[in-house]
């Protein structure tokens, strides 16, 4: 533990000091809190009126879903303090100084990894106080078996969550540039998209692409947290409206959690030996 704590520190006074990701960190947060906003919106589809606040998005359980659907939006701030806070170490050459100082690059890699940890961590815990005060205060249902029922929806945010970030480190540590790093996540998740599109257009049929996909690394990350918008009472009224049944969600498998598990392990491990093999 003390270890830990130690590693935590040094990346923690590492980042305090970067105004940048002071900035993202405090403007996540912020947005984050405006998800109570979310209850004013009300909006016309086709002869329908929709008031969010109406439907049951801050129902238990379904507020689990909703708000760590809506939350994961924000990624992209801490994902940009996450990238910087691994290509920082090359442009500021401090990665040869950290290890001269007589931290091992294993010891350089954890540091980082668990920030991430931590970081995914006061996110998704961050997410479970607004739902529950949210949820305590709008829901129509607010019996203790109905309020814990589905919080796994926290696990599958902390999971993608770390996932995210894990593989944004990797590309750090390959690329050494944050911009790179960056855009090559962005290139890499449109390829798996045009890949999915081939395989279910050109060569198989959906479900054969989609049983292919999951094992891709964005792929993956992203079913842990399916859209959950058919859920709602108005889609559904929608659905019978124009002769179709719109509630397709069944749940989130267990071995989407499995699989994401095993690329944060990789990433994690590659990022190790990208950096163990290069010459600083």
């Amino acid at each position: 533990m003390k270890h830990f704590i130690k590693l935590l520190e040094i990346e923690y006074y590492k980042i305090s000091l970067h105004k940048l990701s002071r900035i993202l960190f405090l403007s996540y947060f912020v947005l984050l809190s405006g998800i109570a906003l979310i209850a004013a919106i009300k909006f016309n589809l086709g002869n329908v009126e929709i008031h969010l606040a109406e439907q049951g998005i801050f129902n238990f359980p379904y507020i689990w879903h909703f708000n760590t659907w809506v939350a994961d939006f924000l990624t992209f701030f801490l994902a940009i303090i996450v990238v910087s806070m691994v290509t920082n170490e090359y442009t500021y050459r401090t990665v040869k100084q950290n290890l001269i100082d007589g931290m091992t690059k294993k010891e350089f890699v954890l540091s980082k990894f668990y920030f991430l940890v931590v970081l995914s961590f006061l996110a998704t815990f961050f997410v479970f106080i607004i739902s529950l005060i949210l949820g305590l205060v709008y829901s129509d249902f607010t019996s203790s078996g109905i309020i814990f029922q589905d919080l796994y929806f926290l696990l599958a945010f902390f999971l993608k969550l770390l996932g995210t970030f894990s593989f944004i480190m990797f590309l750090g540590f390959l690329f050494k540039r944050a911009a790179i790093a960056l855009g090559f996540f962005f290139v890499w998740m449109i390829v798996e998209g045009i890949t999915y599109g081939i395989l279910r257009w050109k060569i198989f049929d959906k479900e054969i692409a989609r049983a292919i996909t999951q094992f891709f690394p964005y792929t993956s990350i992203k079913n842990l947290l399916p859209e959950p918008i058919t859920r709602l009472n108005a889609a559904k009224n929608i659905g019978k409206q124009i002769g179709e049944h719109i509630d397709k969600f069944e749940g989130i498998p267990a071995h989407y959690f499995f699989i994401v598990f095993i690329w944060i392990v990789f990433f994690v491990f590659f990022s190790y030996k990208l950096l163990q093999k290069r010459d600083l």
